[in-house]
């Protein structure tokens, strides 16, 4: 799940990034409106986390200009301005949530995850398909009743497809969901991901379209590991 950080605080901002980066996300830190609007024109990201007191305006103007384009990126406010009143702006601004300062950052990303849960229109904290439970809250991951192990790219790899399994995933929109700027993206790192994951889960559950992408194989058809194992 790759965000955005908008967050004027150095130290807070390299703590956002490693920590969120630990439970999952990818996190893209910028510390102005200028740099964050110019980030959010190149990229897609899942979520914004915005800091509402920045060097050149308020974060309230960039959630305000989202909205009124129309963008439904889920936004959540995270600042040191916790009045009720300040709360209150905040969400009739467009905002989807909001967290004061200090906070912690297992609520936080439980937050971004509740906010990427109804942004996809699931209500369930786990991920379900033929056979295959994900459980992004824990990074925990089943197959047929079996625990999965997972590198933390494997999970993201496998729960960007499963978010959305009858969707199809061009390569760069999975890089795009698994390295941040600063991170060096080898040229067949997916094709390696996705590679690990056909072992582990068996060959045809993971379709490749050429030229196109990847997809999960549709529920109804998707074989199972004993299966694929003894075709």
């Amino acid at each position: 799940m790759r965000i955005l950080v908008v967050e004027d605080d150095s130290i807070l901002a390299d703590g956002l990034r490693v920590g969120l980066g630990m439970a999952g996300f990818t996190a893209d830190v910028v510390s102005c409106l200028e740099d964050a609007r110019a980030a959010l024109a190149g990229a897609e990201y899942r979520a914004l986390v915005l800091d509402l007191m920045l060097p050149d305006g308020s974060g309230l103007d960039l959630l305000r200009e989202l909205r009124a384009g129309r963008a439904g990126l889920p936004v959540l406010l995270l600042t040191a301005r916790d009045q009720v009143e300040d709360r209150v702006a905040g969400l009739d601004a467009g905002a989807d949530d909001y967290l004061g300062k200090p906070f912690d950052l297992d609520e936080l990303a439980a937050r971004l995850r509740a906010l990427s849960r109804r942004s996809d229109g699931r209500a369930a904290a786990q991920i379900s398909h033929a056979g295959l439970e994900l459980d992004p809250g824990t990074r925990s991951a089943a197959f047929n009743g079996q625990p999965l192990k997972l590198s933390r790219r494997e999970f993201a790899v496998l729960q960007a497809l499963a978010e959305r399994p009858g969707r199809v995933l061009a390569k760069s929109d999975l890089e795009d969901r698994l390295y941040g700027w600063d991170e060096e993206v080898e040229s067949n790192a997916v094709e390696v991901h996705i590679h690990h994951l056909r072992a582990k889960l068996g060959r045809d559950f993971i379709e490749t379209l050429r030229g196109i992408g990847y997809r999960l194989r549709p529920e109804e058809t998707s074989p199972s590991r004993s299966a694929s194992a003894s075709s």
